[in-house]
Formats: structure tokens, sequence, C-alpha cells
């Protein structure tokens, strides 16, 4: 039967702004916090490393309890929207103390930094559990769903263009200097902070949840209430999801352990600042080009082979880069174009994630959007953890010297860190794929019998 569901254009429009601004918030701690670390705070690499594996270790309790308790919460408002009003100045005032110098030596350095990216994490955690959670309640139709993730993505790359262009400048015009300071990384956060929180009230006042769970008691109108052992003892039943999640994870993995580095890559190989904002531009930029093919792709194709196609895209370019490293601008900023359009891919994860979610109803009577999303949630936070720990240590063991001229030993193993290990970590990522069903026409009939069995038959 063909699908008559159209898109609810103004909760489309602002939840693409709230996914957006979860980039801006965000956009400091992915791109620059080990750069700052290490060049402006001054941390030795096992702190770093430290600092990482313990936040990780909460996080393991932390996203899947906030999960839970997303998951369980109905108010008048829905499940998620209370979430993405309440959190998001927290997650401002945390991701701004992240980028703070304080004034401290030794042990209580690294703890006051331990306790700011903690704090900022738990709060990233709440906002990324709902906002993820929301976007399978905005339609009850897989490829609208699609669809609302690549308008969203597209949202969120054009944003991500105008911080690349933006963010570094800023960083140094606020240092006053051609090298990035404390209080260029400090006055810049507190800018994109600002930004970002009333575009995430915005999301909040204007979302509507369109899907609701199918009540157990007709007449009382309320849903089950399973105990937590059971909703993980379904939830990891569910094959697909912990397909989605080790994407998310490997693909996240890979793409943070690029991005983390990059800027080491263009100060110390290519051998100027100035760099960084035209080649995060034009990663930024083609990632958007890329989003906007998305519904064509997944449509035509379907979300597994599309995600296939763009991953073999960012494996082809980083290798290129990794065995022909070069310093030419035109040849860094081709290849980086040819990168960024292949990691538009990623943004099909969400889709793969809500068809997953689906299923799971169908097949086991669970939806949990919340505790599902809060484990995409760990597995970012879980590969942010995993590159900052090891990653750091790799840097330290290629010889790198903060602020000095490199070795060549120091510019082969960045090279390294930055083309070849993402290279094999997406490959890794793409073996569950030839292992995911969820095609088009499997889940047109899950969404049929989902609707027949709510009584929603369009």
């Amino acid at each position: 039967m063909e699908n008559k569901r159209k898109m609810n254009k103004p909760s489309a429009i602002a939840y693409s702004a709230g996914f957006a601004s979860t980039n801006i918030i965000w956009y400091m701690i992915n791109n620059y916090l080990m750069l700052f670390y290490t060049d402006v705070v001054g941390l030795a690499a096992g702190a770093i490393s430290m600092i990482m594996l313990i936040a990780r270790i909460w996080d393991a309790i932390n996203d899947p309890m906030m999960g839970v308790i997303v998951d369980r919460t109905n108010s008048r408002w829905g499940r998620f929207r209370p979430y993405i009003a309440i959190a998001p100045p927290v997650l401002a005032i945390f991701n701004i103390l992240t980028f703070t110098v304080f004034p401290l030596e030794g042990t209580a350095k690294v703890v006051v930094c331990l306790l700011t990216y903690i704090g900022a994490g738990m709060a990233y955690t709440v906002v990324s559990v709902a906002i993820n959670g929301l976007l399978n309640r905005l339609s009850d139709d897989s490829q609208i769903k699609m669809n609302i993730v690549s308008m969203s993505q597209v949202a969120s790359s054009v944003v991500g263009v105008i911080l690349s262009a933006c963010a570094m400048p800023l960083i140094l015009m606020f240092s006053h200097s051609d090298v990035a300071t404390g209080a260029g990384y400090f006055k810049a956060t507190v800018i994109f902070s600002i930004i970002s929180v009333p575009l995430l009230w915005f999301c909040a006042w204007k979302c509507r949840e369109e899907v609701h769970d199918a009540p157990v008691d007709s007449t009382a109108g309320k849903t089950e209430k399973r105990p937590i052992k059971e909703s993980f003892k379904l939830l990891l039943k569910n094959k697909n999801i912990l397909i989605a999640i080790f994407m998310v994870f490997a693909g996240a993995t890979a793409a943070i352990a690029r991005m983390s580095f990059l800027s080491y890559y263009i100060i110390y190989v290519a051998g100027s600042f100035t760099l960084i904002a035209p080649v995060f531009t034009t990663i930024t930029i083609m990632q958007t080009l890329g989003n906007m093919t998305l519904p064509f792709f997944t449509k035509k194709l379907g979300k597994r082979n599309s995600m296939l196609f763009f991953s073999g895209v960012q494996i082809v370019s980083l290798l290129i880069m990794y065995l022909f490293p070069s310093n030419n601008m035109i040849f860094l900023i081709g290849m980086s174009a040819v990168f960024g359009f292949g990691m538009s891919g990623s943004s099909i994860s969400y889709g793969i994630m809500c068809d997953a979610i689906d299923y799971g109803d169908w097949k086991f009577g669970i939806r949990e959007e919340a505790l599902a999303s809060s484990l995409m949630s760990f597995g970012v936070k879980l590969s942010t953890a995993l590159i900052g720990s090891v990653g750091v240590l790799l840097l330290a063991a290629t010889g790198y010297v903060a602020n000095a001229e490199q070795t060549a030993g120091a510019v082969a193993g960045i090279n390294a860190i930055v083309n070849l290990i993402p290279a094999v970590i997406t490959v890794i990522a793409m073996i569950p794929m030839f292992f995911y069903k969820l095609d088009n026409k499997t889940m047109e009939k899950i969404q049929g019998e989902l609707a027949a069995r709510k009584g929603d038959v369009a």
C-alpha cells in the first residue's frame, strides 16, 4: 500500500534546531578538548587518560540509568520534552567550566578537570537521550523518520560549517595571538554555549510526540511498566539494536579519532593554525551536501547499502591521505572534501536505531526509546574516552612535544593516528551491517502490523 503519511514540518524544524544545537554546545569538547588539555592546561598524557577512563566508568552507570528514568517519565509535556527544556543550561555551565583554566597545579588541577568533564558528560547525556529518543516519537513511518534525520543532520552540518569556519579564528581573536590561549578557548566556549540553549528550548516548545505506547488497559489508558531488569533483557535480545549501538560506537570512534587529532596534523605537519578553519569547513560543507542526499540513497538502496557505500568512500579517502601524506593545501582540501561526504553516512545510524526500536516493539512488545538512546549516548562517550585514553598515549608514544617542531617519527605517527587508524576502525564498523536485515520492505510490514495492533490503521 502506498504510504500517505506526511511529515509534521513544525516539529521537524524544531527538532532539527535542537539537534543542531547539541552540535554547537558539544563542538569544543569534540574537536578541541584534547588540544586544550595538552597545550593550554598542560596535562600529561597519563592524567588525560585517567580522566577519560574514570569518566566513562561513571557513564557506564549514569547513561543507562538516565535512559530508564526517561522511559518511565509520563508528563503533560510528553516523555522527552521536559528534559530538553531543563538540562541545556546545566550543560552550558559545565561546558564553560570544562574550558576554564583554574589557577591550580598538580593533583588539584587534574581533579577539577575530571569533575568539570564528568559534569558536562552527565548533562550531555540528559540532552542527547531526550533528543535521540524524541526522534522515534515524531512519526511511526520509517522513511519519514529517516527524512527527519536527514533534515536534522543537514541543519547540524550547516552549524558545523559555521563553527569550523569561526571557531579557531574566534579562539585566536580572543587570544590576541596567532597561538590559542586559555582566554581564547574560554570566551569562544561561552559564546557557543549561550547560543545553544534557546535553540534547545525552541525544540522542547514546538516538537510534538505523535507516537505513543499502546495501552495495556484500554479502559484506564495505562501502559505497562516493566521491571528494569526485564527491560534490559528484552532490549539485549534485539540484535538489531545491538548492531546499531556497535555501529554508533565504532563509527564515532573512527570519526572522533580523526577529528580530535586533525588539529595536531594541521598545526604540526601542515604547519599552520590558520589552515584549521578551511579544512574543518570543507569537511562540514561536504558532510552537509552528503546529508542532503540521504533520503534519496536510503529510499533507493535501503539504509544498510547506503551505509556501506558512504563508509567505503570514507575509507578510500583516508587510505589515500595516509599513503600519500602531504602538506599541499589543494590536496588536503580536496581529500577532506571526499572524506566529509563519506562522513554523512554516519547519520543513517539514527534511522537504523529507529527501525530497530520499532522491530523490538513488534517482536518483543518493548520500545524503551530512552534506554536505547542512552546506550547510543554511552557508545559515543565511550568512543570519546577510548580515543582520549588510548589516543593521547599513542600521541605521546610518537614523540610528540607540545608547542615544538616535531620529529619525523612524530609526524609519521600523527599521520597514522589521523588517517590509518580511523580507516581500520571504519572497516570494522561495516562488518555488522552484513547481518542487518531490516530493509524497507520489512519495515513497511512491521509498521503496518504495529499500526493495526494499536488500532491506528491508515
